[in-house]
């Protein structure tokens, strides 16, 4: 199994090709599920993962919009989990029971919600009369973060793009930055798994060494998200040997948010047809050992 590079052409080969990490205005996403699912028509894709954070609530219009476009639709979530002291973004692909993961997601969303609070708070306090109710008004349905903050910033004329918010406010260890209430790694691969999903590792960089891939293995995880617009070539491959020796199942998505610029690319990452066959035969596999 080969590595695709990103941004090749769409069925230039005859191939077939997916995007398994995508993002809607349910969550931080700019556009409706339907126009996420109109615009991978567009590109060639024959499937793609909807992945907003901790919320499901675009899953039905997105269902409804693949069956008229003729677009698959992967029922997915990510979640924000740590492992150990770092933070680790967990894929849930494949969910079939989403009664159980909305009824664990309620006190996520509330979570951010409090989040959100807190660095309103300390923004006010650094002179910037940011509101939560712009805030708000900005995440509308969907599941409040950080870029609603940033939005409404921008909005408010307090920093010129998202850039500046988050370089100067928002980012890591910047002076509003506000820390996610810690979930442990291992507890949300065991709710994904109610959920009858896969668990997938998302963009996990240059930690995942094959040591800690493992030790994640034992507890329960899936996959590995090999290709993702922040992994270069050679990352990709390195993982994939990873996941290939650990008998795991491979994964990628552009993580589009809906933008038109920028570095991430609906479909740019060329996620061979081949790998969701194989998470399909890991669901399966999975179901047949439970019956």
């Amino acid at each position: 199994m080969t590595v695709g590079p990103p941004d090749a052409p769409q069925g230039a080969s005859g191939e077939e090709f997916v995007d398994l990490q995508t993002h809607t205005t349910a969550s931080d996403g700019a556009l409706s599920p339907t126009l996420v699912v109109q615009a991978a028509k567009s590109a060639g894709l024959v499937a793609i993962a909807i992945t907003d954070h901790d919320n499901l609530d675009g899953l039905g219009e997105a269902a409804a919009a693949g069956e008229a476009n003729g677009v698959r639709i992967v029922a997915g979530v990510e979640l924000s989990t740590h492992f150990g002291d770092d933070e680790l973004h967990l894929l849930g692909l494949h969910l079939s029971d989403l009664d159980s993961m909305k009824a664990s997601l309620v006190g996520f969303q509330q979570d951010r919600i409090k989040r959100a609070e807190q660095i309103v708070a300390v923004l006010n306090k650094s002179g910037i009369p940011v509101t939560l109710g712009a805030v708000m008004h900005e995440a509308g349905d969907g599941s409040v973060g950080r870029p609603h903050i940033a939005r409404a910033m921008v909005q408010g004329g307090w920093v010129r793009d998202f850039r500046e918010a988050f370089d100067k406010w928002l980012g890591g260890s910047r002076a509003a930055f506000i820390p996610k209430p810690r979930f442990d790694v291992a507890e949300g691969i065991a709710l994904v798994h109610r959920a009858g999903g896969l668990a997938i590792w998302a963009h996990p960089g240059e930690s995942a060494s094959h040591a800690r891939v493992q030790r994640l293995a034992e507890v329960g995880l899936d996959g590995v998200e090999v290709l993702h617009p922040s992994h270069p070539p050679l990352l990709s491959k390195k993982l994939l040997s990873t996941v290939e020796q650990l008998e795991l199942v491979p994964s990628g998505g552009s993580d589009w948010h809906g933008t038109l610029d920028g570095y991430r690319k609906l479909g740019g990452q060329s996620v061979p047809r081949e790998w969701l066959d194989m998470q399909d035969a890991r669901v399966s596999a999975r179901k047949e050992r439970r019956t």
